[in-house]
């Protein structure tokens, strides 16, 4: 299934399989809008930076089988663990740094 789906279905996978990888940075001055609202069709999406994020999860192969959610807060992604997401946070803190728009990461145990 995937982050994206699993976090924010079906359609925004959709999304990414009818409009290929977006130029963020583009897009973003194209269509006049923050860079951390930019979807995955290149239009303004308030959740688009998480949604960005869940695909780079996906795309280097970590497991969405454990408790690990993505949101955003402005610019600052905001992963939220399980106990059983430990061992892939650090990984996926990396990941999420490494997406156009992620000014921050901030990690949050699930209480």
């Amino acid at each position: 299934m995937g982050f994206l789906s699993k976090l924010f279905g079906k359609k925004e996978e959709d999304k990414v399989k009818k409009s290929g990888k977006v130029a963020v940075a583009s897009a973003a001055k194209d269509n006049d809008i923050p860079p951390e609202k930019v979807g995955l069709d290149g239009q303004f999406d308030e959740s688009g930076l998480a949604k960005r994020v869940a695909l780079a999860l996906d795309e280097a192969n970590i497991s969405d089988n454990v408790g690990l959610w993505v949101a955003q807060t402005g610019s600052t992604v905001v992963l939220k663990y399980n106990p059983d997401a430990e061992s892939i946070l650090s990984k996926a803190e990396q990941v999420a740094k490494g997406v156009d728009g992620a000014t921050a990461v901030q990690t949050v145990p699930n209480s």
